[in-house]
């Protein structure tokens, strides 16, 4: 299956998460909606994952990251603020 790698910002009470997710580059759970519906994901990876607290605190990369769906209170698509 190919896949395409979209940029996404998740949210938990705690931090903001920015890396990409890897998504089918059409059809059925392309859409980053889809994939999170998903009834069996317990884990989201994400790969050039950059983690930063929710409350300004320090910040981390992380080569690849898997987040709890559990913890997630927001999640969409990362927009580039400079351009």
């Amino acid at each position: 299956m190919e896949t395409r790698v979209e940029r996404v910002v998740l949210e938990t009470p705690r931090h903001r998460i920015i890396g990409d997710l890897h998504l089918p580059r059409e059809g059925y759970r392309s859409r980053l909606s889809d994939f999170l519906n998903r009834g069996d994901l317990e884990f989201i990876p994400l790969v050039n994952a950059e983690i930063s607290s929710a409350n300004g605190g320090g910040a981390a990369s992380r080569s690849f990251l898997a987040v709890a769906t559990g913890h997630v209170q927001l999640a969409y698509p990362y927009e580039d603020p400079r351009q």
